[in-house]
């Protein structure tokens, strides 16, 4: 069974930094592009940041860029999300997430096809 397993998550007071983490079991997905979302109250789950099957091409939120940086270590079958600068906008539960087919960077929710159950980020003084 697919399970896809987030950690890192927490408080931090604005300017800080947090990373967080997704660890992969039942199937390797070194062959697959990975993305992280976000989620708050009353909003659509948007994406964060995207990161194709080798690691060599990324995509970022506008809202994110310069701030974040996604990267995988495929032999560990993980991906993580460097977050610095945070800021109060940046309060989310935070989401990692597999591609539905491979070779792909994902760039919409409707090409994952396994998500984890999340992790809580806030950013506040």
């Amino acid at each position: 069974q697919v399970q896809l397993v987030e950690s890192g998550g927490g408080s931090v007071q604005p300017g800080g930094s947090l990373r967080l983490s997704c660890e992969v079991s039942g199937r390797t997905f070194r062959d697959y592009g990975m993305a992280w979302f976000r989620q708050t109250p009353g909003k659509e789950r948007e994406i964060v940041a995207a990161i194709n099957w080798s690691g060599g091409r990324t995509s970022y939120a506008d809202s994110v860029k310069g701030r974040f940086t996604i990267s995988r270590a495929n032999a560990l079958n993980t991906v993580f999300l460097q977050m610095n600068s945070l800021k109060p906008e940046d309060t989310a539960v935070y989401y990692c997430a597999a591609a539905r087919e491979p070779w792909t960077l994902p760039t919409n929710a409707r090409a994952m096809a396994y998500w984890g159950r999340g992790s809580l980020v806030t950013v506040s003084s």
